[in-house]
C-alpha cells in the first residue's frame, strides 16, 4: 500500500468521485484539479485529511496543499483514480485561458524546472562552495609557487594560493564534490528533456537517451571547451562524416535552449506520430520515429541556432565594454544578464573574460556578472522574508537565496523569481543599476571568481571599496523593490496566490505584538447606519453557516462604511468591497459590501483607507451608493463579523433586528 493510499482515497472522495475529475496533475507542493462540477468539492471535509495543509480556488483549478510529498501523493492518487491519462493536457488547457503569452513562456518555464528544482539547489550550494574553495585567490595563504617560480599574472601582479593550494583534505573534498557537481550542471540537458517529455506527457525514457545523445561525454566536444577549440581541429576530429556533407560532434553541457527544443521536437514527433500509426505497431516504430528526427534536429538546426545566438551575444558584449557608451552598455548587460542565464547562453561570457584577462590584465565584465547574481538572490531573499511563515514557500526560497549568493542563481530563477515574475523584474532592476555604476567607475577583477558575495575577493584591490558598494546597491534595490512590486500588484501574476501574503502578514504581525490577558474586553461600534440583523439570516450561506467567523449582518440606509474598532487595515480588496481590520489586542475584524459586489469590479465604491494603515473609531472607510448597486442586482446587506472567533468570544444583541446608527455601541468581544 502507498504512504498516502488512504489519503488519496479521502481526497477523490471527498472531490466528487472519479467522474467529477476532468483533469489532475501537481506543482511543486500542490494538487492542481479542473473539476466538471467545483461545487461538488467538500472543502471541510479535504482539510481534515491529514496530508492536506489547506486548498484554494485559483485560475479554474482546484489546489489542494500538500507539501513537498506532493509528489508520492500525486502517485497515489493516479494510483487509486485511474485518471491520470490526460491529466496534464486538460490542466494545462484549463490554465491557459487566463495568461497571456509572455505568461504562458513563463509558466512552460517555471513547470518544466519545478521536478528539477531540488537536484539545481544540491548543485547550487554544492559549486558555490567548491568555487570558495578553487577560485578565491588569498593574500594570507601565501604566494603561488610552481617548479620553484612565483605565479604572477600577465601584468606582473602575484598569483595567490587558493584553500585548494595548501590543504591535500579540502583539494581532495573539492575532486569529490565536483562527481554530484558534474552531474547536476553538465548533464542538465537530460533533465530539461525529461522534463518536457514529461510535462508533454510522452515516453520520458526517450526523453532521457535524446538528453544523453546531446552531451555524450565519449563522442561530443564538450561545450565548455568549444570556445578553446579551433575550428581546423573540430572540423577535424569531431565531426560525423557522411561522404556528402559533415555534421559536427558538439555537446550541449548545461544549455537549456537546444534541450528545451529538442524536447518540444520529440514531443510533437511522438504526439505526430501516436496518432497516425496502428496501435499494434507502434511500439516499434514511434519511439524509432520520434527519436531519430528530433537528434537529428538537435545536431543541425536547433544547436546551431543557439550558438549562433550565443556568438551575437559575445561581439555585442566586447563592443560595449570598449565603446564610447559603455555606462548604457553596463546598464543593459546588468539587466540583461539573468535571462541570459536562464536559456544557459551566459557561458559564453567565460571566453570574453579569459580574453579580456590575456589582454589587459583583468575584465570589467566579471564585476557585473557577480553583481546580477547578489541583485537576484536579493529579490528572493525579499520573496523568502515576505513569505517566511509559509513553509512551502520558504523552504524554496531560502537555499535559492544562499545559492545566489554563492555565484549559482538558477535555483533562485526558476524556483522563485522566473515563476512569480516581480521578484525577477526587481532583480533585473537593481543588477542594471549596478552595472551601469560598475562600468562608469571601470571597476575590473584580477580573473573570474564567485559570482557573489565573495566575488570582492577577486576585484582589483583599488576597486574594492567602490565595489562593496556596489553590492550594498544590489542588495538594497532589488530587495525593496521585490517588495514595492508585489505590494502595488506590478509585475504579478494573475494565478500567483501569494500576492495575498501581506495581508496575512499584516494579521500575523498584529496577534504577534498584541499580548493581552484573557478576558480582555474590546468594544465595536457599528460601522453602519441601517437595520441589524443575526447573521444566520445572511443571503450567502458561507457567512450565515459561519463559515468566516462570528458576528451579525447589517442591511445599511447610508452608504459610509465607518471603523468600528481601532486597529490596522489589514486587507482592503482592490474591488474596494470588502475591508479587514486587526486591533492592537488582536481582534480581527472583516467587513463586507452585500453579496457577490465582487462582480461590480470596484464601480460605486470609493475607499478612504489603503492596505497598512491605521484607523480610529469612526473614520470613513469606504463610500458606496447603495442605489446603483442595487440597480445592478447585488444586494446591500453587510456582514460585520470577527473572523477569530476562537480567540475572542462575542456579545451579541439579543434583541435582533434592530436599528442601529454609525458609530453606537453594538458588540463586546473578550479575549478567550
Amino acid at each position: 500500500m502507498g504512504k498516502f493510499e488512504n489519503d488519496a482515497k479521502a481526497l477523490l472522495e471527498a472531490i466528487g468521485g472519479k467522474e467529477n475529475v476532468s483533469a489532475v496533475t501537481h506543482c511543486a507542493t500542490r494538487m492542481r484539479f479542473v473539476l466538471g462540477d467545483p461545487a461538488k468539492a467538500d472543502v471541510k471535509s479535504i482539510e481534515t485529511i491529514p496530508s492536506v495543509k489547506g486548498t484554494f480556488t485559483n485560475a479554474g483549478q482546484f489546489q489542494v496543499i500538500i507539501g513537498n510529498d506532493v509528489p508520492v501523493f500525486y502517485n497515489d492518487f493516479t494510483a487509486v483514480s485511474g485518471i491520470e491519462g490526460v491529466s496534464k493536457e486538460a490542466a494545462k488547457s484549463a490554465a491557459k485561458s487566463h495568461q497571456n503569452p509572455i505568461q504562458r513562456v513563463m509558466t512552460m518555464l517555471a513547470e518544466i524546472f519545478t521536478p528539477i528544482i531540488p537536484a539545481i539547489i544540491v548543485g547550487g550550494l554544492i559549486l558555490g562552495f567548491r568555487n570558495v574553495l578553487e577560485g578565491v585567490q588569498m593574500e594570507w595563504l601565501g604566494q603561488k609557487v610552481v617548479d620553484g617560480v612565483k605565479q604572477v599574472t600577465s601584468s606582473g601582479q602575484p598569483v595567490y594560493n587558493t584553500i585548494v593550494d595548501v590543504s591535500q583534505f579540502w583539494s581532495g573534498v573539492n575532486s569529490f564534490l565536483w562527481l554530484p557537481g558534474e552531474a547536476i550542471f553538465h548533464y542538465l540537458p537530460v533533465g530539461i528533456v525529461w522534463s518536457v517529455s514529461r510535462k508533454m506527457g510522452t515516453s520520458q525514457i526517450l526523453g532521457i537517451v535524446l538528453g544523453i545523445c546531446l552531451i555524450s561525454p565519449n563522442q561530443l566536444l564538450n561545450a565548455y571547451n568549444v570556445a578553446s577549440t579551433s575550428h581546423a581541429e573540430i572540423m577535424k576530429d569531431w565531426v560525423w562524416d557522411f561522404g556528402y556533407f559533415q555534421i559536427q560532434k558538439i555537446g550541449y553541457q548545461a544549455q537549456v535552449i537546444p534541450a528545451l527544443l529538442a524536447g518540444l521536437a520529440l514531443s510533437y514527433l511522438e504526439i505526430f506520430w501516436r496518432k497516425r500509426i496502428p496501435e499494434v505497431v507502434s511500439m516499434i516504430f514511434v519511439p524509432f520515429l520520434s527519436l531519430i528526427p528530433a537528434l537529428i534536429l538537435a545536431h543541425t538546426v536547433l544547436g546551431p541556432i543557439g550558438w549562433t545566438i550565443g556568438q551575437w551575444i559575445s561581439t555585442i558584449v566586447l563592443a560595449g565594454l570598449t565603446g564610447s557608451f559603455k555606462w548604457l552598455f553596463g546598464a543593459i548587460f546588468g539587466a540583461l544578464y539573468a535571462p541570459l542565464v536562464i536559456t544557459g547562453l551566459h557561458h559564453m561570457t567565460n571566453a570574453i573574460d579569459t580574453q579580456l584577462i590575456a589582454d589587459a590584465g583583468g575584465t570589467a565584465l566579471w564585476p557585473m556578472i557577480a553583481l546580477s547574481n547578489i541583485a537576484q538572490g536579493s529579490a528572493v531573499l525579499s520573496y523568502y522574508w515576505m513569505n517566511r511563515r509559509d513553509e512551502r514557500e520558504a523552504q524554496i526560497a531560502l537555499p535559492a537565496a544562499i545559492s545566489a549568493y554563492l555565484g549559482v542563481t538558477e535555483p533562485a530563477l526558476f524556483g522563485v523569481n522566473v515563476k512569480y515574475v516581480y521578484p525577477f523584474v526587481a532583480g533585473m532592476i537593481g543588477s542594471g543599476i549596478a552595472g551601469l555604476l560598475s562600468t562608469t567607475f571601470n571597476v575590473t577583477a584580477n580573473a573570474i571568481g564567485i559570482g557573489g558575495l565573495p566575488g570582492i575577493l577577486s576585484i582589483q584591490a583599488k576597486y574594492m571599496g567602490i565595489f562593496a558598494l556596489l553590492m550594498l546597491v544590489a542588495i538594497v534595490v532589488p530587495f525593496a523593490l521585490t517588495m514595492i512590486f508585489r505590494k502595488m500588484g506590478l509585475f504579478t501574476k494573475a494565478e500567483d496566490e501569494t500576492v495575498k501574503s501581506p495581508q496575512v502578514e499584516a494579521i500575523a504581525e498584529a496577534q504577534e505584538a498584541a499580548q493581552v490577558e484573557k478576558g480582555t474586553i474590546v468594544e465595536v461600534v457599528s460601522p453602519l447606519t441601517g437595520q441589524a440583523r443575526a447573521l444566520s439570516t445572511a443571503v450567502d450561506p458561507v457567512f450565515a453557516q459561519g463559515v468566516m467567523g462570528s458576528g451579525l449582518v447589517i442591511d445599511p440606509s447610508e452608504g459610509e462604511l465607518l471603523a468600528p474598532v481601532e486597529g490596522v487595515v489589514s486587507v482592503l480588496f482592490p474591488t474596494k468591497h470588502a475591508i479587514g481590520l486587526v486591533t492592537d489586542q488582536g481582534l480581527e475584524m472583516l467587513m463586507h459590501i452585500g453579496m457577490d459586489t465582487v462582480n461590480l469590479d470596484g464601480q460605486h465604491f470609493t475607499a478612504h483607507v489603503k492596505q497598512g494603515d491605521r484607523v480610529r473609531v469612526g473614520q470613513s472607510l469606504i463610500s458606496f451608493d447603495i442605489e446603483a448597486i442595487k440597480a445592478a442586482g447585488f444586494p446591500t446587506e453587510t456582514p460585520v463579523i470577527v473572523t477569530n472567533q476562537n480567540d475572542f468570544q462575542l456579545d451579541i444583541p439579543e434583541n435582533l433586528p434592530m436599528d442601529v446608527k454609525a458609530g453606537q455601541a453594538l458588540l463586546s468581544t473578550s479575549k478567550i
